[in-house]
């Protein structure tokens, strides 16, 4: 054998070697993976479903498939309520919740939920992303939780089964579920009208059997549950805007690295322009729908007298944040 066919190999050799060990590399990867588990009440293809699993997706390439996160949507894992609390206890890693439930673990969460404290969308969005929503983010810690980043859940508005609403007094007598809350329970009754907390499951049937008049939600939600169905009228007074938060178990820290918890939360707040791509298309989508099967739609133009029904609700839930609120309705 010449020196050169023995050169070659030895490269060959050395080269199959290195292709058999990257191989090798890569099923203990995926056999050795960490599998967390995300729970999304969502159906599968609702704007905050689609962004759960985009941020899944770009979890498990960044951490080279070391961390996968499986998405449950559709109330598989339960209501967001019980969620919260198997998630406090690391029964399960991973949420994607509304601002409301969890802040009945975390009530300084109230502040970024107060009735009419945001002029629009874009106000809500500034302030989330600065370091007012940095702050709150990292607040829940002492709850159990991680927030990882934010989710647009659009503004929340009043639709009923019995008549238009026009102004504040076309709320009085009407029965309204309003999400598990003490905070959205006073402000509903503060609105005037009676409240009745349920699951968001039963809401339909409520409705359909007169136990509860109406509930309160944004349009895709009235679409995709089909509320619209049994509740035709819908009143765009936009009384609150509830972000959605993107959490993990803080237990979550006890099977992963800080660095991965970097990558983790850096995935999150990438996937949040996806959603809010999805989100708006979805409101878009929604409102033509439920035009096309013949809801009324009736927009508030003129809000001061609901307003000035929940100012009292500031006093309550944010008096020990009043200067961050004043800088949020400040913000410019």
């Amino acid at each position: 054998m010449n020196k050169k066919t023995f050169k070659s190999g030895i490269f060959i050799l050395m080269f199959l070697l290195l292709v058999v060990g990257c191989q090798r590399d890569k099923n203990v990867s995926s056999k050795d993976a960490i599998v967390f588990r995300l729970a999304e009440i969502h159906p599968t293809d609702y704007p905050t479903t689609l962004a759960d699993k985009e941020f899944a997706r770009l979890v498990e390439e960044r951490t080279n498939g070391r961390i996968i996160i499986k998405v449950y949507d559709s109330q598989q894992l339960g209501e967001e309520k019980a969620v919260l609390e198997q998630v406090q206890f690391g029964a399960i890693d991973f949420a994607r919740t509304s601002l409301a439930p969890l802040s009945e673990f975390a009530p300084e969460l109230n502040v970024l939920q107060l009735p009419y404290i945001y002029r629009d969308g874009d106000h809500m969005w500034q302030v989330l992303n600065s370091s007012i929503g940095d702050f709150f983010l990292d607040s829940i810690e002492g709850a159990g939780f991680i927030g990882l980043g934010w989710y647009d859940a659009g503004a929340r508005s009043f639709y009923n089964s019995v008549r238009e609403i026009h102004t504040i007094d076309d709320l009085k007598g009407l029965k309204f579920r309003v999400m598990e809350s003490a905070l959205m329970i006073d402000m509903a009754k503060a609105l005037g009208s009676s409240v009745t907390p349920m699951p968001y499951g039963e809401v339909y049937s409520a409705i359909q059997t007169g136990v509860i008049d109406g509930a309160e939600n944004n349009f895709p939600s009235y679409d995709t549950s089909s509320h619209f169905e049994v509740a035709k009228y819908f009143t765009v007074d936009e009384h609150v805007r509830v972000p959605e938060v993107l959490i993990a178990s803080a237990l979550v820290l006890d099977r992963i690295s800080e660095e991965d918890l970097i990558i983790i939360k850096e995935c999150a707040s990438d996937t949040q322009m996806f959603q809010r791509e999805k989100w708006q298309e979805k409101v878009s989508e929604s409102e033509l729908k439920m035009r096309e099967e013949g809801c009324i739609i009736t927009e508030i133009k003129d809000k001061q007298n609901f307003v000035k029904a929940v100012s009292p609700i500031y006093e309550k839930y944010a008096k020990d944040y009043m200067g961050i609120v004043k800088q949020i309705q400040e913000m410019r």
